[in-house]
């Protein structure tokens, strides 16, 4: 009994110690979520306007929590909204976020502080071309 306990336990320590079962951290290409918020707002800027350039990147970005729900058509859109230095201006990117989850259930309040990480893309909806950091995680409360 005592050596099938400890080749248990030799198992769960090699399991952990060898990242079986955590979720590695993604490599990112456009770090955004530790520099200042003038900084941050006017690289958000530039990729509203040239998003060609940032296709396809990982992008991680600090903000915090939106939600819209079209009237018309009942789709949701989440997004990160990010705040130069003097929080008078805004920006934000829309997020989807990995997995399966429902609103209001699976999200915190309105206006929470977040990280997100995910691919950076854009879409067209109604004649508008809109940024989405799609494939996302969250992490909230940071």
């Amino acid at each position: 009994m005592k050596r099938t306990i400890v080749a248990l336990l030799c198992v769960i320590w090699l399991a952990l110690s060898t990242g079986v079962g955590v979720a590695a951290e993604r490599p990112v290409d456009l770090d955004l979520s530790a520099l200042s918020g003038t900084v941050v707002y006017s690289q958000v800027y530039n990729m509203v306007m040239q998003p060609d350039q940032y296709l396809g990147q990982t992008v991680r970005v600090r903000g915090n929590f939106s939600y819209f729900q079209d009237p018309v058509t009942m789709k949701e859109y989440f997004a990160v909204i990010i705040a130069d230095a003097a929080a008078c201006c805004a920006q934000g990117i829309e997020f989807v976020w990995r997995g399966e989850h429902r609103y209001p259930d699976d999200y915190p309040p309105l206006e929470t502080e977040m990280i997100v990480t995910g691919e950076f893309g854009t879409y067209e909806e109604n004649g508008f071309t809109y940024l989405q950091l799609s494939d996302a995680d969250v992490e909230w409360g940071k």
